[in-house]
């Protein structure tokens, strides 16, 4: 369990980028979840203030740098670009037990 490593992501896009946003991850979501490495893979929405919320669990670090190499993931990244209101908040946790 040492090389686990948990990400939290807080995901704000312009309001008028929401619904692609969202759909954005959803379709990746299955291609993601059968990733070697891939534990958790969940996507929640803040619907008060329009954010998506990302948590995800993965075996390692190079399970998550393989992630971010895909190629449905790069094409997220570049939608995000244009789609998003502030940076993206992303924390890397490591689980205590």
């Amino acid at each position: 369990m040492a090389d686990r490593l948990n990400v939290m992501a807080r995901i704000k896009p312009h309001r008028e980028h929401l619904d692609a946003a969202r759909s954005a991850i959803c379709e990746i979501m299955d291609r993601t979840r059968a990733e070697p490495g891939c534990i958790t893979f969940r996507l929640s929405e803040n619907e008060e203030d329009g954010s998506l919320h990302l948590y995800e669990e993965w075996s390692d670090e190079a399970a998550l740098t393989s992630h971010h190499e895909q190629p449905y993931t790069k094409a997220v990244f570049k939608a995000y670009e244009e789609w998003l209101a502030e940076e993206p908040q992303i924390v890397h946790l490591r689980p205590v037990r």
